[in-house]
């Protein structure tokens, strides 16, 4: 009877170590948790052309365009509830109209990583979190008005034949 008890013991302690070592090693460290990279993990979302009027001395000055690529987790995009395309056009247009150094008519004065920079910490200033990794610019333009009259000047004279 006595060598039944300890072989029940045995067991019982045995099972229950083993319960805690699994639970053990199935917890998520967070120094051995993978980060997403450039190889997986990350999502890719390339935006529609974002198109932004330029205002100097309360007219409009010319239009800036923009497609936009942004990098995210694939996790965070799909817990979001608000589309993520929806937030990026806000953050552009706010960074735009609020940013007085950006002036468009001359390239030097355009800072494309302080542009990048500022959009991907405003948006995830706004969300709480860092869900923004990384934008890229896929196309930038800025057309002013003159640009613009001129290109439908040219195609209007194209169609009268």
């Amino acid at each position: 009877m006595i060598k039944f008890a300890l072989a029940a013991l045995w067991i019982i302690a045995v099972t229950t170590g083993t319960v805690l070592f699994a639970y053990q090693s199935a917890g998520t460290d967070p120094e051995t948790e993978q980060q997403a990279t450039y190889f997986g993990g990350l999502d890719y979302v390339q935006t529609e052309v974002i198109s932004v009027p330029v205002l100097k001395n309360n007219e409009v000055h010319g239009y800036f365009l923009a497609r936009l690529v942004y990098t995210a987790e694939a996790e965070k995009l799909h817990r979001m509830v608000m589309p993520p395309e929806a937030i990026i056009f806000d953050e552009v247009y706010s960074y735009l109209f609020g940013n007085e150094l950006i002036d468009f008519s001359g390239k030097e004065t355009f800072d494309l990583d302080a542009f990048r920079n500022g959009i991907k910490d405003s948006i995830n200033r706004r969300v709480g979190e860092d869900l923004v990794r990384e934008i890229l610019v896929e196309q930038m333009d800025f057309l002013t008005k003159a640009d613009i009259r001129n290109s439908m000047m040219r195609g209007f004279a194209g169609s009268e034949m």
